[in-house]
């Protein structure tokens, strides 16, 4: 019978921070030995503790007392997410919290406990993992990694090596020693994945290291998005800034900052008045960077709008591959900008149809010269002088219609 709510207190009732069922409350600190996250992985707990409600349950041992790995005693210990809408899951290894508060059958039984835990403790202060594996199970590569590990409750600060460690982390969670924390500024608010990625809510700080507070007054708002940290060779555990040039993908909303982005390209001849180089410019703006950007709309638009203008810029081509184009302007520059020495596009039917005329006109004139016979020599030609006193007609009216062929909106040069 699948378990779904409730918890085996053996656990608590032998440790010294046990709680009555009178409410609960107390906290404890324990290791994480196993966590549910899909239905593959480990079927048998998946179906034992509830299925798809048992999503982000861990099983743990006591931190000050751990189990052997063939202990089955720790399949008594299990707890949830405290938090139904912030999922920051622990990996295995790692010290959480729990506390004991109500069940969800509280109603029926107010003396009804389930355990809860809290997010990862911050053992090394590492964004990684905060793992600290138990002595019975664990050991590392290195005396002083051991011996850093065996320390950290004394107050150590675990310093990563190149080398990875045999911590049991989980099934594909692979340690790297190469991520790094970032280096946090007055007022920030940071939040931060495991392999790089983060949200910066911080502020224009004067005479920092950052790559943003060049210009401004502080604490003026930026907010930083970052897909993956770069790597500039320094100690692991050395806080790390952000670089829009380097990491894998960024997002830059500024007010007043001055973002050092090197643009791919950065050629603006087609303008009269060239706009403020991307590098230079410290008003609002968002930049976003990445090694390829993809804008897809599956059911409706994709609007570009500027109070100014829309500017293409790339080192190979502009293409465009659809159906149909339609641009509607009141002017329209093939070539160059307007104010060099463009000319006017004729419209194309119009230039065929008049110069159809032109050569119909043409056609009769060869067609009665080819029949031409004076009789007597010397008499005047009639159908000739007839038919050349329209044509005359003709091309003058052609040639005054040629202006009227030259685009109102296109030029090219």
């Amino acid at each position: 019978m699948a378990l779904k709510t409730g918890l085996n207190t053996s656990f608590f009732n032998k440790s010294s921070t046990a709680t009555n069922s009178a409410g609960g409350g107390q906290i404890s600190s324990v290791r994480v030995k196993k966590i549910i996250l899909d239905d593959t992985s480990d079927s048998e707990l998946f179906k034992r503790y509830g299925e798809w409600s048992s999503i982000g349950l861990i099983l743990y041992e006591d931190a000050s007392n751990p189990l052997p790995s063939d202990d089955p005693r720790y399949l008594e210990n299990f707890a949830y997410p405290l938090f139904p809408n912030i999922k920051h899951y622990p990996l295995i290894n790692e010290l959480v919290y729990v506390i004991k508060l109500p069940s969800p059958d509280i109603q029926n039984n107010t003396n009804n406990l389930t355990t809860y835990y809290f997010p990862p403790i911050n053992n090394w202060n590492s964004i990684h993992h905060n793992a600290l594996p138990d002595p019975l199970s664990t050991s590392t590569e290195t005396p002083s990694e051991q011996k850093s590990y065996q320390q950290v409750e004394a107050g150590s600060r675990v310093k990563t090596t190149n080398g990875v460690n045999d911590i049991n982390l989980g099934e594909t969670f692979n340690e790297q020693s190469n991520i790094r924390n970032l280096q946090p500024y007055e007022g920030d608010i940071i939040f931060e994945g495991r392999w790089g990625q983060s949200i910066r809510f911080g502020s224009t700080v004067t005479g920092s290291n950052n790559t943003w507070s060049s210009t401004g007054p502080n604490s003026k708002p930026i907010t930083i998005i970052r897909n993956g940290q770069y790597n500039n060779n320094q100690e692991p555990w050395i806080p790390i800034v952000e670089d829009i040039n380097q990491d894998s993908g960024s997002i830059y909303l500024t007010t007043t900052q001055q973002i050092g982005l090197n643009p791919s390209s950065q050629k603006y001849d087609s303008y009269s008045t060239q706009p403020t180089s991307i590098n230079q410019y410290n008003n609002s703006q968002i930049i976003i960077n990445s090694g390829r950007l993809v804008f897809n709309s599956s059911q409706d638009h994709i609007l570009l709008s500027s109070k100014k203008s829309v500017g293409l810029n790339a080192v190979e081509s502009i293409n465009i591959d659809t159906p149909k184009t339609i641009v509607q302007s009141n002017k329209i520059y093939l070539g160059d900008k307007e104010d060099t020495n463009t000319q006017p596009l004729l419209l194309g039917q119009d230039t065929v149809d008049l110069l159809g005329q032109i050569l119909d006109n043409l056609s009769t004139i060869v067609n009665d010269l080819s029949l031409l016979v004076g009789v007597p020599p010397g008499s005047p030609f009639g159908k000739l002088n007839a038919d050349s006193s329209v044509a005359a007609i003709n091309l003058k009216s052609a040639k005054i219609q040629l202006n009227t062929l030259l685009s109102k909106t296109s030029r090219t040069k």
